[in-house]
């Protein structure tokens, strides 16, 4: 008897099977979309159903750039499927065991990038609770992604399934599980990284709960640096550890900075991703000819820094109970038109909208006098949001949405250190003037918005600032939108040549000053709010505004539709704003 497959799917080859079915990698026949689809079988036993009807429950909650995305739960009487996004990589697990411990800023990198999947998944109250190297999958671009929904349940429930090696404490005794429990997994696996060996290890599962629930932790092979994070993460009482992975977010980016300074995160990627493209051979989109040659893609994160976040992964709960695992990983669109054959659609989640929040927005302003680099800050705007069901999340938020202040003073103190006072005796004369106006884009319920026009006066004894900023915020983690998290790789190749021909600058201002051009779309940097151009979110538009030197004290801005931009956004980001 012939294989029952979903219609609509082209399969391309398997990937595991065992005795209550089989994992396939296909392609959405209409767009030719690569997916991953979990196939159980009719003589699957109810349990196996049941278990795949509940990851589905706790995955479909979940949408994240961080988490493998459901697509959907088809069930009829030949079986039932589920079919997942699709990614190009490879798991931890592998990556651990091909070359031990990663360098600290790599460690960061996969735990940052895994809690705030783990985030996403706690902001709609579900915990995961199996979070092990095994189920992180890690692709070319080096952004890893969480997977393997499988015993997953909602916050507060009770149970001890879990995988030995990383459970909490409380997980041993059977006791409610809660985001604290993942915080706890995910710094063992983050000590994994960093020594190259597992907190505890022992003989039996007797011994294992033992070490867990009352020995010291070992820190002693943990850098100096990183130990508070450590014991922090893996306290013995879920009450001493960070409330949730939003908040353990925070604490590490810190201590990252830190110790590691400002760039830790794009050095940690870069590291990250060599060390996953040296595992091509197990990237199974590459071989199947769906994907992008990871040598490629390693080429050039090597030249160019590391790609944008828009990786995906998905595998391990695709196997739960085929006795395999699998790491699947390649960004892609939703999957559309697909429908069981002889069955019925049980979760469709073709094109599912990421959580939505409703959270309140003021405009504040800062006034203060620096005698000490004779600058005055004179009702500078920022923006604050109050509301948010995640305190952990709202503080993040709200310091993303301060930076450009904080930012422009920082920027004016260091002028002022380099050029200010090369002058001698102390600052006199009337005080130079800071600035700020800010512009609302979108407010929600998905993505905050919001641009930032900074008059700060750095030209005082020599330089020039552009003035327009921007900051684009995920409310359901308090995620900042990079320039890698926007746009796709192809928007931005070649000085996001692209880019600037789809979204080109005003007209020069009349007049005949060297200093009064606008500054093009130039450089990946140049690009997210940082100098140049600060792209701004609205329902139906995005705003670019160009800035030009402070001796013109002028900007531009144009409203470009989200279709003259197709191709460019990523769609997760389109997800966002829809």
């Amino acid at each position: 008897m012939a294989e029952w497959r979903i219609s609509g799917f082209r399969e391309i080859r398997e990937l595991g099977s065992g005795g209550q079915g089989r994992v396939v990698l296909a392609a959405h026949e209409r767009s030719g979309e690569p997916v991953a689809i979990k196939y159980l079988t009719a003589r699957a036993v109810e349990g196996s159903r049941e278990r795949l009807r509940h990851e589905a429950r706790m995955l479909g909650q979940v949408d994240s750039p961080h988490v493998a995305r459901l697509y959907r739960l088809v069930e009829g009487e030949h079986g039932a499927a589920l079919v997942m996004e699709a990614v190009d990589g490879t798991s931890l697990k592998a990556v651990l065991a091909e070359h031990g411990a990663l360098a600290p800023e790599a460690a960061l990198a996969v735990l940052k990038g895994s809690l705030l999947g783990l985030a996403a998944a706690h902001a709609v109250g579900v915990v995961h609770r199996d979070y092990k190297p095994a189920n992180v999958v890690v692709p070319a671009d080096g952004r890893s992604k969480l997977i393997d929904f499988g015993v997953a349940v909602p916050a507060g429930a009770a149970s001890a399934e879990g995988t030995p090696f990383y459970m909490a404490p409380e997980q041993w005794r059977a006791e409610p599980a809660g985001p604290a429990t993942d915080v706890y997994a995910a710094t063992c696996v983050f000590y994994e990284c960093v020594t190259g060996r597992r907190p505890y290890e022992a003989a039996d599962r007797i011994a294992l709960m033992g070490l867990h629930g009352t020995a010291p932790i070992p820190v002693e092979s943990v850098p100096d640096a990183l130990r508070p994070l450590v014991e922090r993460g893996m306290a013995k009482n879920p009450g001493e550890r960070p409330a949730g992975a939003a908040a353990f977010v925070d604490e590490l980016e810190q201590a990252a900075r830190a110790a590691y300074g400002a760039d830790w995160e794009a050095r940690g990627v870069r590291t990250l991703a060599a060390a996953a493209v040296a595992l091509a051979a197990l990237f199974p989109l590459a071989a199947a000819g769906l994907a992008a040659p990871a040598a490629a893609v390693g080429a050039g994160l090597s030249a160019g820094g590391a790609a944008g976040a828009g990786g995906a992964a998905a595998g391990g709960g695709l196997l739960a109970g085929t006795g395999a695992k699998v790491g699947v990983a390649i960004a892609t669109t939703a999957v559309v038109g697909a429908a069981a054959t002889g069955g019925a659609l049980y979760v469709n989640r073709d094109d599912p909208a990421p959580r939505t929040l409703n959270v309140s927005a003021r405009t504040e302003t800062y006034s203060q006098a620096f005698r000490d680099i004779n600058m005055v800050v004179d009702r500078a705007e920022f923006v604050t949001v109050s509301g948010h069901p995640d305190p952990a999340v709202q503080r993040r938020i709200n310091r993303a949405l301060r930076a450009p202040l904080d930012q422009a003073i920082a920027d004016y103190r260091r002028h002022w250190e380099q050029v200010g006072r090369r002058t001698a005796g102390e600052p006199s004369g009337t005080p130079l003037r800071l600035t700020i106006a800010t512009r609302y884009g979108l407010r929600g319920p998905r993505l905050f918005s919001v641009r930032y026009l900074v008059d700060n006066p750095v030209y005082a004894g020599g330089g020039v600032d552009l003035r327009a900023k921007s900051v684009n915020v995920e409310l359901a983690t308090g995620r900042v939108l990079q320039v890698g998290d926007v746009f796709q790789p192809t928007a931005l190749a070649g000085g996001a040549a692209v880019l600037g021909r789809r979204v080109p600058p005003p007209p020069p201002i009349p007049a005949g000053d060297l200093f009064c051009r606008f500054t093009p779309i130039s450089g990946l940097g140049r690009i997210g709010g940082a100098a140049a151009v600060a792209p701004t979110f609205t329902p139906t538009h995005m705003e670019f505004t160009w800035t030009v030197s402070e001796l013109c004290r002028d900007s531009r801005t144009r409203r470009i539709p989200y279709e003259q931009l197709n191709g460019l956004l990523k769609p997760e980001v389109l997800r966002l704003v829809r």
